[in-house]
C-alpha cells in the first residue's frame, strides 16, 4: 500500500511540474508551485526525514508563495 501511494505522489510531483512550467497565468502557476512543495514534504515525511520535511512545508509551501503572489501583486497576472 505505501508503494501506490508514494508511486501516486511522485507522479503528481510529475505533473505539477509540468503545469508550473507550461502555464501561462502566474498565480496559478505559483498556487501548482505550492501544492509541488507540500508533495514534496510529504515525499520526505515518507522517506523518515521529518525535519526536512517541516523545512520544506514551512519554506516551499509557504514562504516562497507569499513572497510570489506579493511579487504578482506588484506585476501582470499574466505573462
Amino acid at each position: 500500500m505505501t508503494e501506490i501511494l508514494n508511486a501516486l505522489l511522485l507522479l503528481f510531483l510529475i505533473v505539477c511540474a509540468v503545469a508550473v512550467a507550461r502555464i501561462r497565468d502566474l498565480l496559478s502557476a505559483v498556487i501548482l508551485f505550492a501544492s509541488f512543495g507540500l508533495i514534496m514534504a510529504v515525499i520526505w515525511q515518507q522517506l523518515s526525514a521529518p525535519d526536512v520535511a517541516m523545512v520544506e512545508a514551512a519554506l516551499g509551501a509557504g514562504v516562497s508563495t507569499l513572497l510570489l503572489v506579493a511579487a504578482i501583486s506588484k506585476t501582470r497576472r499574466i505573462e
